[in-house]
């Protein structure tokens, strides 16, 4: 419940001005807290917004201040389920009219938790509107002169009403309080008292279920010590509904399973069952080549692999092998993002690897005879192909790999290759470009669960070429470090393309420059290209022997 600390004086109305009842507030979200009068004008008692008339501009409102008066009587308030003990232990008293009704409730308000009452807020019963008398500027939290200052539970609400019915419900066992002014004020008055909340050993926030309840709950969250706050999430709008509907068992069911806050990204190990039964459930998909598989024991979902060479040592080949394996290893489908070739010869080179033969490299296609394997490969509606050749804007790129992953279900995506998506960036930072998109490839590969595999190429060494068999590492990564340390594992293929030995030259080493699943690293496999077959297949690892003279 959110309240004011005045009300407005009955010459600021029209003439024929006349309260018609509560609304949502637009402006600060409380659900009942604006007063709407038969002019067209409003106020809010949560954030005390004025709206006009329509007939005619209204006065600002004034403060209207009246000589402290202790009135009324103390017993039960029938309507809100809350009893005479309650009331008697907050000092609160209501009035009757003519008919022997509830008319106005009064809420004392003391000097911090002194005995000196310095002012009450009066409640309306017919409209739910306040007004003052004395003043409550500067004085503690509603109820905190009946509070110890020290126990196991104090628990902190909006309004006076849900502070008595909290109290109602857990039987006066734990202390409670209200706010003087609502959600609106939350912070405010909290920082205010904070030392002396801070004498009870869990201090439990228990505003309300709308938009300014949970509003104040994010503006003070992070006042308390560690481990002090709680927060109860009400299955209804607040707890004055909850006591009136008799819904005593749910509320304490709620305030008892209020959870310590914590800040994001801090979870209790209590908290991690969910996450690692889940992950027990993941298992690993072996690659085709056994050497490589024994470092790595296979992929998984949730893990980002980078495979990065020099020039012509077979990357792409090697994409090709781990797409088709996917499609037969898996029932999964399969998203493909090669941003330097299109998709027909993206088709084709998978279709090259079910036939055993380089078709792309045949001058004359029979489609007749080419159609078993694209019937194979493309024509299972498995793969999804990113139809686009070059440069693309990040965003655009991160956009196509949700849509694989959401809408199109698939659990693997390739991108071949970064690099070429870091050339559309306009600020001509290469680092930083590679910084941001692989921060954000990293996000997506743990919010969507997929497994990714990342072509990323190499800068040029000082040292021996790659492209002459030089040794791969992970310093060599082009354009930043972030490669590496965003990436599950990286795979790094040499080759020495000019090497006299015929069988040396045409293997390639598979090097792990890292793992993170199983942590060993090192060459772990060669593949030897089959200029038949056009397969990428392992081979012992070659010797260089002279060549006869």
């Amino acid at each position: 419940m959110v309240f004011a600390c005045w009300r407005w004086e009955p010459q600021a109305l029209t003439q024929h001005s006349k309260f018609v009842g509560h609304e949502p507030c637009d402006k600060c979200g409380s659900s009942d807290a604006k007063a709407v009068y038969s002019d067209g004008g409003s106020y809010c008692f949560s954030c005390y917004a004025v709206g006009r008339p329509t007939d005619k501009p209204m006065a600002e409102p004034t403060p209207l201040r009246r000589k402290l008066e202790i009135t009324g009587v103390i017993a039960d308030i029938p309507d809100r389920r809350i009893s005479q003990n309650t009331c008697k232990k907050y000092g609160v008293t209501v009035e009757y009219d003519s008919q022997g009704k509830i008319s106005k409730h009064i809420y004392p308000y003391h000097a911090s938790d002194a005995d000196e009452i310095k002012g009450t807020k009066v409640r309306l019963v017919r409209n739910k509107d306040f007004f003052v008398t004395g003043s409550v500027e500067g004085v503690g939290l509603f109820g905190q002169q009946v509070c110890k200052g020290r126990g196991k539970y104090l628990t902190i609400t909006e309004g006076e009403l849900d502070c008595l019915s909290v109290s109602e419900m857990v039987g006066g066992k734990y202390d409670v309080v209200s706010l003087r002014s609502g959600a609106s004020a939350a912070a405010k008055e909290i920082k205010e008292q904070l030392e002396w909340l801070e004498g009870y050993d869990n201090v439990v926030l228990c505003f309300d279920n709308d938009k300014a309840g949970q509003q104040a709950v994010e503006e003070v969250k992070d006042l308390f010590s560690p481990n002090k706050l709680r927060i109860v999430k009400l299955p209804m709008k607040d707890a004055s509904d909850m006591l009136q509907a008799n819904k005593i068992k749910d509320f304490t069911s709620a305030w008892w399973d209020a959870r310590v806050y914590q800040p994001d990204g801090i979870i209790s190990g209590r908290d991690t069952w969910e996450a690692l039964t889940s992950k027990i459930k993941v298992q690993s998909i072996p690659y085709p080549w056994q050497g490589l598989n024994t470092h790595t024991k296979g992929f998984r979902p949730y893990e980002l692999v980078t495979i990065t060479s020099g020039s012509g040592m077979g990357k792409s080949q090697m994409i090709r092998e781990l797409e088709y394996y996917l499609l037969n290893a898996t029932e999964d489908n399969i998203g493909i993002l090669a941003l330097e070739e299109d998709i027909a010869r993206t088709a084709l080179g998978i279709m090259s690897i079910a036939a055993d033969c380089p078709l792309h490299l045949e001058e004359d296609l029979d489609p007749e005879a080419a159609f078993p394997f694209w019937e194979e490969t493309m024509g299972t509606g498995r793969y999804y192909l990113f139809d686009h050749w070059g440069s693309t804007s990040e965003d655009n790129l991160l956009a196509r790999v949700r849509y694989m992953a959401k809408a199109l279900d698939c659990k693997w995506i390739i991108l071949d290759h970064l690099s070429i998506v870091v050339s559309a960036q306009e600020n001509g930072d290469e680092r930083k470009a590679i910084d941001a998109i692989m921060t954000k490839l990293r996000s997506l590969v743990q919010e969507l669960g997929v497994g990714l595999f990342l072509v990323s190429h190499l800068r040029r060494t000082q040292g021996r070429a790659h492209e002459d068999g030089g040794q791969i590492s992970l310093s060599e990564l082009r354009g930043s470090q972030s490669i590496a340390q965003l990436s599950d594992m990286v795979i790094g293929l040499e080759r020495d393309q000019q090497n006299d030995n015929e069988q040396v030259r045409n293997t390639t080493t598979v090097r792990v420059l890292k793992n993170r699943y199983a942590g060993l690293t090192g060459a772990c496999c060669w593949l030897k290209y089959d200029k038949v077959t056009g397969r990428m297949m392992e081979t012992a690892k070659p010797q260089e022997v002279p060549n006869a003279l």
